[in-house]
């Protein structure tokens, strides 16, 4: 008898866990009616035609520090001087959204100037405009880095040997963006889609950039795009 509840107990469990799946397809689905049901679970590998313009990110530090010094904040020793900068308003937390993802930062804080805010926000609103259009929809990406004490700096050293100790970080106004992680309405990205992403995040940003509103570096070993608000 008991064997017989228990397993009752068990088939219950899996139906409700199913309908739960069902009702998340219908919702995930519903969002985005005239995309046929194939195209979610699609594995096809699509030719977006999609130039490639990562390389075009090639500003160095050197050129821009000291424009990028002058337009952030100064630099916090500890964390109490960086909560001092947000309570000033001179740096604004981020948070996970409907365009991005925060990701759990050891080296830096989630949080950046307001100008390089809007920059973020414009660079997200873009990309997922831009990926609408080929139907993918949705579309969010990782934010890897951001605002970086002076200890920070010091500790990254030691597992990056890259890591400027004159990083624009220190000053509030860069971010890096992963080119490697997306996220779509879309049950399965393939790497076309993933490559898709990555090109056309990094031609939104370089027209960003021709527009005189941020520096930015295609930073292979880091596997990010890192940006810098004018």
């Amino acid at each position: 008898m008991n064997f017989s509840k228990s397993r009752l107990v068990l088939l219950l469990k899996i139906f409700a866990v199913v309908i739960f799946i069902l009702i998340s397809i219908f919702f995930f689905i519903k969002r985005d009616r005239k995309k046929p049901l194939s195209a979610y679970f699609s594995t096809r590998c699509l030719d977006y035609k999609q130039k490639d313009f990562s390389r075009k990110l090639n500003d160095r530090i050197v050129d821009y520090s000291t424009a990028a010094k002058l337009k952030g904040i100064t630099v916090c020793k500890d964390e109490t001087e960086l909560k001092r900068r947000i309570s000033e308003g001179k740096l604004v937390k981020v948070t996970s959204g409907n365009s991005y993802i925060v990701e759990k930062m050891n080296f830096s804080y989630p949080c950046i100037t307001g100008d390089s805010k809007t920059l973020l926000d414009e660079i997200a609103r873009r990309l997922r405009e831009k990926s609408s259009q080929k139907g993918l929809n949705g579309v969010k990406f990782y934010i890897t880095s951001m605002t970086r004490k002076t200890d920070n700096v010091k500790n990254l050293r030691r597992f990056n040997g890259n890591a400027s100790v004159n990083s624009p970080h220190l000053y509030g106004n860069a971010f890096d963006i992963s080119y490697k992680r997306f996220i779509a309405r879309k049950w399965v990205l393939t790497n076309c889609d993933k490559k898709f992403l990555k090109e056309a995040l990094a031609e939104v940003i370089w027209q960003l950039r021709a527009e005189n509103k941020c520096w930015a570096t295609y930073e292979k070993m880091q596997n990010c795009f890192h940006v810098v608000s004018h």
